[in-house]
């Protein structure tokens, strides 16, 4: 049974983001913001442009950190990281955990093209400093569809897996083709299908969305690293992380999945008490 807060947050949203006009892609900004100064004046955070694109670099101040993640936050591939990314960020790095923030180019500007490319630069970088065993992948919501994707790529670019991925609510599939997405869109009181298909569409580039690296959910599974995925029951992309649970139970994947009743999307990242619950989860399972 989810707790008072889950539902009051629930309401909230269905009445001020379920309703709302659908973002418009063409407007996305292209300057990702600054981390934020709380962050700054607490962690070690060092800026660097790769391939064109900015990445930040959050470690903690008192000591080296041993572990590392590479952070892929969501936003319809369309918003930068929100205040609520850079807490996580910041909980992971109190815990001594090095944390790769990539700042992907959003669409319509750019697209997956761009953002693979990218992604496994900062990767292929972090092992020249930490152990593949000791480096995960994380990502939420579309960071999280990018994340589930990146791993896959690693296999054919000859570049071993990280010690796991981390799997936020994730957009596995751009063409919201399975049939139990509509009754679970009437539950969700946040996403809508038709803005994220037009977000979809400007990420796709005019490719098929529905090729693996749009569309995690049809690549390969068994040769990647153990999977963890966090989901709500009022979230639009449940049925596609339970069609991720039966693939990787036909296949022989070791993919781990929470779910939480009558949470709303991305719940670890929102300030309820299951979402608290889920980030100390996540960072513990990170850091250890």
């Amino acid at each position: 049974m989810s707790s008072p807060q889950m539902h009051v947050l629930a309401a909230f949203l269905r009445l001020t983001r379920k309703r709302r006009t659908a973002p418009d892609p063409t407007a996305a900004s292209t300057e990702p913001p600054r981390p934020p100064a709380k962050l700054v004046q607490r962690h070690d955070v060092r800026s660097r442009s790769v391939d064109g694109f900015e990445c930040h670099s959050v470690s903690p101040r008192d000591r080296r950190a041993e572990r590392a993640v590479v952070y892929l936050h969501g936003g319809a591939y369309i918003s930068h990281a929100s205040p609520q990314h850079w807490q996580l960020i910041s909980q992971l790095a109190d815990a001594g955990v090095r944390v790769e923030v990539a700042h992907y180019g959003l669409a319509p500007k750019y697209t997956y093209r761009d953002a693979y490319p990218f992604v496994t630069a900062i990767y292929r970088d972090l092992l020249t400093d930490i152990d593949p065993g000791l480096v995960t992948v994380m990502g939420d919501s579309a960071g999280a569809g990018l994340a589930l994707g990146v791993a896959q790529s690693l296999v054919g670019a000859g570049l071993p897996q990280p010690s796991r991925v981390v799997l936020i609510a994730p957009w596995l599939d751009l063409t919201l083709a399975n049939p139990g997405i509509p009754e679970a869109e009437a539950r969700d009181p946040w996403l809508t299908s038709s803005s994220l298909l037009e977000a979809g569409r400007g990420w796709a580039g005019g490719d098929d969305p529905a090729q693996p690296r749009l569309s995690p959910i049809n690549g390969p599974l068994d040769q990647l690293a153990p999977i963890d995925v966090y989901i709500g029951t009022r979230d639009l992309f449940y049925p596609d992380v339970r069609r991720l649970e039966e693939r990787a139970a036909a296949d022989g994947a070791a993919v781990n999945v929470t779910v939480c009743e009558g949470a709303v999307h991305v719940y670890p990242l929102v300030p309820v008490p299951e979402g608290r619950a889920a980030a100390r989860a996540i960072v513990r399972s990170v850091a250890s």
